[in-house]
């Protein structure tokens, strides 16, 4: 097992996505800024150009991508692949883990996204952080409205990402990147 050196007093977070239609960027910069107010240091990073010296060096790993299809992109899997010497290596092993989907429709299949990222997470030996919100309800600016809780689901609705995803699901971005700081913290 890798040993992890951070100073006590920050957390260091990677937010790793896929965001052809800026869609999941728009969720992962929500996730970021949640982090951050909880005093987290965070990189947001693109499956395109994964840094891995940072994902090696943070205590979080957020991964999330759009769900097509019902699975994950292909730029998400390709990045997964890559992640193969860290895999022998046990690199990640420890750290915690999180994921997160978007998709035009109310369902789309965003679990089985969610659970391919888990099942990643778990190959690499991370522990898994799920979504604790209990949902308020099912309007736009509702906490959890999609009831999720093995990870964070939004939605689009094939809109612009100007005006998608609604303001709920964002704030659900927010207090579940909030959230992933301050589980960290709890338990350095």
């Amino acid at each position: 097992m890798s040993v992890i050196e951070l100073n006590s007093s920050q957390v260091k977070m990677c937010v790793v996505y896929h965001s052809p239609y800026g869609h999941t960027a728009k969720v992962a910069q929500y996730i970021a800024q949640g982090a951050e107010q909880a005093g987290a240091e965070v990189h947001l990073l693109s499956v395109a150009a994964p840094q891995w010296d940072l994902l090696d060096q943070a205590d979080v790993i957020v991964m999330g991508c759009p769900t097509y299809m019902g699975s994950l992109t292909s730029a998400l899997k390709q990045f997964m692949e890559d992640s193969s010497k860290r895999w022998l290596a046990r690199t990640w092993q420890g750290k915690l883990a999180a994921g997160f989907t978007n998709g035009g429709g109310l369902s789309g299949d965003k679990l089985a996204v969610l659970q391919q990222i888990n099942l990643f997470a778990m190959q690499h030996g991370m522990l898994w952080a799920g979504l604790p919100f209990m949902p308020t309800g099912r309007g736009q600016s509702d906490i959890n409205r999609m009831s999720s809780f093995l990870g964070l689901m939004t939605q689009s609705d094939n809109a612009s990402v100007e005006v998608t995803p609604p303001e709920g699901d964002l704030e659900t971005a927010r207090k579940f990147g909030q959230y992933l700081a301050e589980l960290r913290l709890k338990h350095v």
